[in-house]
């Protein structure tokens, strides 16, 4: 994943999160059932705030291709098998 949160980017940072983990589902590094990075990993590692992360995976889950466990994180929908995932 070689997304950063760059400030002066005009697409918002959680479109910008969204738009990398969906690559990465769509292409199937990331396979169904499996989870999404963990929050604190994509805060630290790129540079995202809690909060676009939090947004990044609603728009994911808004498009069906993950679903929350609750206490557990992401995870990847088997719809994503359908959209060229997995």
């Amino acid at each position: 994943m070689a997304v950063t949160n760059d400030p002066g980017e005009p697409v918002p940072a959680h479109r910008r999160l969204a738009a990398m983990l969906r690559e990465e589902i769509v292409h199937g590094r990331i396979e169904p059932d499996r989870p999404l990075p963990p929050e604190e990993l994509l805060v630290r590692e790129h540079g995202f705030a809690p909060e676009d992360v939090r947004r990044a995976v609603e728009v994911l889950s808004g498009e069906g291709l993950v679903y929350t466990v609750e206490g557990q994180g992401a995870y990847v929908s088997t719809r994503a098998e359908e959209t060229g995932g997995g």
